[in-house]
């Protein structure tokens, strides 16, 4: 489709946007006072439910069990639906849905999508208390509440099951906060007119700015059991009392007690020396079948890779989104990966925003010369304008490789604030070549999904900088990386306990691995696994480890709907190759219903079954508004527009509440 033909669809579909916003929010009375809202036209301002989140998190070695409660108070005089958009880890494995109701609890089942909105649209209609929980984006979730009681709170209880990370000899927990505003790209591809279209509106929330504190704040508390002797427990972004139950045991809490929600919280511990485990298993009986978890531990050693010449491509977005405290860690990470460059290296600089724009034509040696003319144009960037990823990806990954036998490596400096994920993931896998990519993640709530996906299919790793004092140490653990793999050409043996048997493991290809990074492989099994030979190259050696698997697993429930998640991620990975949508669906939808899993096509519903909105009275549907991540500004992101009652904002944000109401209802009804 030309251009001209996709700007016309893109005028319509915020027409049609706006049309809905106006009906949505007909009624008159004002703003609170100090309140800028973005996508809601404040002449007709009714105040929406109020939301307050709190999560307990119970670590237990390498897995984290996490209940997230919100809590939705109607504040009016009118029966109200709430329609919250949220962020949870992109590899979380949800599982469970509760809603406490009019003093009732109500259990949530497993539904194909369709029949699960039907089912809630249904009790919408009735009177019912009802709650729905979509998935928009594997990072990016919808909880839907119908029939809030004037005055009155409806809580809704969400558990899912994630893997800790370890990295660098510290494990970490990430819970991210806030959704940030998504930027509406053009088309990646102008064949495929609708891409970053037809659902952006559903991963873009209401935002409000100028909000105290005290707006939908959140308290968070982890029980950390290590199952080993800890050195440090830290939060790099938040001030945490941590209080020691026994050397590997800890409860920690906010300081504050509650917060903005705001900025992602982090968790890290890290071992005592002499605790620092060589492999952890973790395994589960389940539905007669056996699940485990192994994470291996990259070998040390003396051996160094021989250094090979590079050509480095440092890829930074300076849209408007990163204005700010992010495009200040964003030219220090520049900084520092200039300062690594050596005689033979090659290099180039690139940004985007709206346009996309490279320090040389191509790239050139990182003489002194050079490398001062990248330090200058460094210092000269500056945030403003939209995310345009696709221009940028694809000047970065031309050529493909280095047919010199140069290693080419490509860093990708962003906060994914993009609504095009999956566009993205398959342009990558066309022309990564023998490219590698490694994304960085930039400020307070980075688009994690981006990140560790664009990642996976750039066979490179992703980082994140969430403050600037981490930019040395994030981009020094990158460099040490790009220096070359510690593992290489690795294959996994397995030993099981039964004969006949055919492992199912996850990932079914196992990409290099990294210093300070682990392989974590997931098995499903009809029998317990009892050995597992690793086999590959060390620093350009023939290497192997073996390990005993019999009887050193921890029981960990949970364990096997972690394998069906990534299961379903590789599946999901299948549009980015080719594969065929209705095979791939029909393998997710399979995975999801068996393991009861919250997916991109299928939802948790709860239904109360009796009626509590009186016959006739009517139901107003009401976004609630999220926060922008710390450190955004709203003018730079949407422009120096006022809170008031204006329709200019609607034409201008990109699908805040008006969008992703009337999206969400579409593909509801």
């Amino acid at each position: 489709m030309r251009v001209a033909e996709h700007r016309m669809r893109r005028a319509l579909l915020w027409l049609g946007c706006l049309w809905a916003a106006q009906v949505a929010f007909a009624e008159p009375p004002a703003p609170p006072t100090g309140l800028r809202l973005y996508g809601i036209d404040t002449a007709g301002f009714v105040e929406a439910p109020r939301l307050k989140t709190d999560v307990a998190i119970s670590v237990s070695g390498m897995l984290a069990r996490v209940r997230v409660t919100q809590r939705f108070r109607n504040p009016g005089d009118a029966w109200v639906e709430g329609v919250y958009l949220f962020p949870l880890p992109d590899d979380a494995a949800v599982d469970h849905l509760r809603m406490h109701y009019a003093d009732r609890v109500v259990e949530g089942e497993i539904r194909e999508k369709a029949q699960a909105r039907r089912d809630y649209a249904a009790a919408r209609a009735q009177g019912k208390g009802a709650s729905l929980v979509e998935q928009q984006r594997a990072n990016v979730f919808t909880t839907a509440i119908a029939n809030i009681p004037p005055h009155a709170e409806v809580r809704v209880e969400i558990e899912y099951q994630q893997p800790v990370t370890w990295q660098d000899d510290v494990f970490a927990f990430r819970y991210p906060m806030v959704v940030g505003p998504r930027y509406l790209p053009q088309p990646v591809d102008e064949d495929r007119s609708d891409a970053g279209l037809s659902d952006a509106a559903l991963v873009s929330a209401a935002v409000v700015a100028g909000a105290g504190d005290d707006y939908n704040p959140l308290s968070l508390v982890v029980d950390l059991d290590a199952g080993l002797a800890l050195d440090a427990v830290d939060s790099p972004y938040h001030r945490i009392a941590a209080t020691r139950l026994s050397p590997g045991r800890y409860r920690v809490a906010l300081a504050d007690g509650e917060l903005p929600a705001d900025r992602d919280f982090v968790l890290r511990w890290r071992p005592a020396p002499a605790q620092r485990p060589q492999a952890a298993l973790f395994t589960q009986r389940w539905s007669e079948r056996d699940y485990s978890m192994l994470m291996l531990l990259s070998p040390r050693g003396d051996a160094v890779p021989m250094r090979v010449a590079r050509e480095l491509v440092l890829v930074v977005d300076t849209s408007g989104s990163m204005h700010g405290e992010s495009i200040e860690q964003a030219r220090q990470a520049l900084r520092f990966a200039l300062s690594t460059l050596r005689p033979g290296d090659r290099f180039n600089l690139i940004q985007f925003n709206d346009g996309v724009a490279s320090l040389f034509e191509r790239a050139q040696s990182a003489d002194a010369q050079h490398v001062g003319m990248a330090l200058a144009y460094v210092d000269g960037l500056r945030a403003d304008g939209g995310t345009e990823m696709a221009p940028a990806l694809r000047r970065a990954l031309e050529g493909g490789g280095g047919s010199d036998g140069t290693l080419r490596q490509v860093v990708f400096l962003t906060d994914g604030a993009v609504s095009n994920e999956q566009a993205l993931f398959e342009l990558i896998t066309q022309r990564i070549g023998d490219s590698r990519l490694f994304t960085v993640g930039i400020g307070s709530a980075p688009n994690a999904l981006f990140m560790r996906h664009a990642a996976r299919h750039g066979r490179g790793t992703f980082h994140y900088i969430g403050a600037s004092g981490d930019v040395a140490d994030v981009m020094g653990r990158l460099f040490t990386q790009l220096a070359a793999p510690v593992l290489t050409d690795i294959r996994l043996y397995w030993t099981l306990a039964g004969p006949g048997d055919v492992p199912v493991q996850t990932p079914e290809r196992i990409g290099d691995l990294y210093a300070g990074e682990p392989l974590v492989v997931a098995l499903r099994s009809e029998h317990r696994p009892l050995q597992l030979r690793v086999e590959g190259r060390f620093a350009g050696r023939p290497w192997q480890r073996t390990l005993d698997l019999d009887g050193a697993g921890a029981d960990a429930p949970g364990v096997h709907a972690l394998w069906a998640r990534r299961r379903i991620d590789e599946h999901l990975a299948g549009f980015a190759t080719g594969g065929s949508a209705e095979d791939i669906r029909r393998r997710v939808l399979d995975l999801a219903l068996e393991h009861h899993l919250v997916s991109r096509f299928t939802s948790l519903v709860a239904v109360d079954h009796t009626p509590s909105r009186p016959d006739g009275a009517p139901l107003q549907r009401r976004p609630v508004a999220s926060r922008l991540p710390a450190g955004w500004s709203d003018a730079a992101v949407f422009g120096r527009l006022p809170g008031t009652a204006t329709t200019a904002p609607l034409a201008l944000v990109l699908g805040l509440s008006g969008m992703t109401l009337a999206a969400w209802l579409r593909r509801r009804a």
